[in-house]
């Protein structure tokens, strides 16, 4: 399978990218085809679709495959699914990236939240998918919670001019942003940039909208006035709100700005409303 890679200026007027959602999850069982028209109603044309771990892989293909062109699946093994066996749930990954491509190897990371049992193992898992993405030159999508220090000290160590992405949900300090741009990856910002106490509307006061891509995180970490409920990717759109009020710029200059970060994040992807076409 390739991407028919085209675009315009035009078309990215207030056209906006959900980069990371997991709206094949069960709880969108229910409404999900609805759930997906709100999200194109307001304005959201492309859905990323990182994986969690084997468990999730037939539900993602499931979406992708009835939404081609708008659904876009991720392959990679979530740190907090980095349990003693591991080893067998990264062979899943590996052979389905030899069998097909993927947008970027996601998401992976760390996680100190829940559990830090594994965290060895969590480090070996994620330094060795991305040596995975190197390979085959996709980008990597990275979970960070309780750990943004940590995995920026680990892409600092193996970074080369192979390696981008992502820093997924990101809602850390000046500073640590600071490191993730000179890594020359992007923020991912989602709700949390609606949360009143968060700080980092502060943070984005000093960032670069052309270091940014937009999530939501679905659904999990929905935006005010949504926060505690089921978040969905037409609430991207309340983030994109959110971050023209804190740059003082209109919305169509963030839809604009973070449609064509998103196009440099994942460039084997339609963005234009084309679909993909069999190889």
């Amino acid at each position: 399978m390739k991407y028919n890679h085209t675009f315009t200026e035009k078309s990215l007027a207030m056209r906006l990218i959900d980069t990371h959602t997991h709206i094949y999850l069960e709880q969108f069982d229910e409404d999900r085809e609805e759930m997906i028209q709100r999200a194109l109603d307001s304005g959201v044309e492309q859905f990323f679709l990182p994986n969690i771990d084997s468990s999730s892989i037939t539900r993602m293909m499931a979406l992708e495959e009835a939404h081609p062109g708008r659904c876009f699946a991720m392959m990679g093994l979530h740190p907090c699914s980095v349990k003693a066996h591991f080893q067998e749930e990264l062979a899943i990954v590996r052979d389905w990236l030899d069998e097909r491509p993927f947008c970027a190897l996601g998401e992976i990371g760390l996680d100190l939240y829940w559990d830090k049992t594994f965290i060895e193992q969590q480090k070996e898992a994620f330094l060795l998918q991305t040596e995975w993405a190197k390979e085959l030159g996709i980008p990597i999508v990275i979970h960070s919670r309780e750990a943004t220090d940590m995995l920026i000290d680990l892409v600092e160590q193996v970074k080369d001019e192979r390696l981008r992405g992502v820093f997924h949900c990101f809602s850390g300090t000046e500073e640590q942003a600071r490191r993730i741009i000179e890594l020359d990856f992007y923020l991912g910002i989602g709700g949390v940039l609606t949360f009143k106490n968060a700080g980092l509307d502060k943070v984005m006061e000093t960032v670069g909208m052309e270091h940014l891509v937009l999530e939501t995180d679905s659904p999990y970490l929905a935006p005010v006035p949504w926060r505690g409920k089921r978040n969905e990717s037409a609430y991207v759109r309340l983030v994109a709100e959110k971050l023209a009020a804190i740059k003082g710029v209109s919305f169509r200059e963030v839809a604009e700005v973070t449609t064509k970060n998103a196009e440099q994040l994942f460039p084997a992807v339609v963005f234009a409303g084309g679909e993909s076409t069999g190889n």
